[in-house]
């Protein structure tokens, strides 16, 4: 369940840098916006979400440490 709570969080900070890039974008500030996406705080977390998902698939087990078998 570590997993699902961690991912939870990475997706809210997400959700809050869309948001933050969203009014950006409405004030017309292309400039900071662009910054935004390609060096800042929108590509952190995205790259914090991707590091994730790719140790997720890394390690084969499951949330109580056992192997993920699927229906026996």
């Amino acid at each position: 369940m570590a997993f699902e709570g961690q991912a939870q969080v990475a997706l809210e900070r997400l959700d809050e840098s869309l948001a933050r890039l969203r009014t950006l974008i409405k004030r017309g500030d292309q400039t900071a916006a662009l910054n935004f996406m390609e060096e800042g705080e929108l590509k952190d977390r995205y790259e914090e979400l991707q590091n994730m998902i790719t140790i997720s698939k890394v390690n084969p087990l499951g949330a109580r440490g056992t192997q993920n078998t699927g229906r026996i």
